[in-house]
């Protein structure tokens, strides 16, 4: 069984098919524009902090301010939906390794905007219920029907899916 990482609980929100090709390791991310641009920003923003925190093997925190305070940077809120399940996931995962952190941040630096995440007694057993999901899908035989998605034409995996 693989571990869930916090990449793969953003791609269950923004595509079924991306994060099957992820987890079965068919990787195009180092080709893309977009994510070259998100490695450009991640490396420039926030330089005084440690980054890059990875914890269990498992998950990889862009920082933690005074291991109170958890970052994730992200350079639009286009996906904003799947970043703060990310976040929730962080702290779900923190906390089930009793690593207490008072709540994680949404940082924009582009758009100078940060918004606050928290773990609320509801979130646990959605992401449960993620984890269940994202575990048949990566472990299925059969990749995801392809459907287009208004972020599609942004994906790395875009010329592949129309193939």
């Amino acid at each position: 069984m693989k571990n869930i990482t916090g990449i793969m609980i953003y791609y269950y929100f923004v595509c079924k098919r991306k994060l099957w090709l992820f987890s079965n390791e068919i990787t195009m991310e180092h080709e893309n524009e977009n994510v070259m641009l998100g490695k450009l920003l991640d490396e420039s923003s926030y330089s005084k902090e440690k980054k890059h925190i990875l914890i269990d093997d498992t998950i990889n925190i862009d920082f933690l301010k005074d291991w109170e305070i958890l970052h994730e940077i992200k350079k639009s809120q286009s996906m904003e939906e799947a970043s703060i399940w990310q976040i929730k996931y962080y702290l779900y995962f923190l906390k089930k390794r009793e690593i207490k952190v008072e709540k994680g941040i949404l940082d924009y630096p582009k758009l100078k905007e940060r918004k606050e995440i928290f773990l609320e007694k509801e979130d646990i057993k959605n992401i449960e219920e993620t984890l269940k999901n994202i575990n048949s899908i990566i472990y299925s035989e059969n990749v995801p029907e392809f459907k287009i998605l208004k972020i599609c034409k942004n994906c790395s995996y875009y010329e592949y899916c129309l193939s």
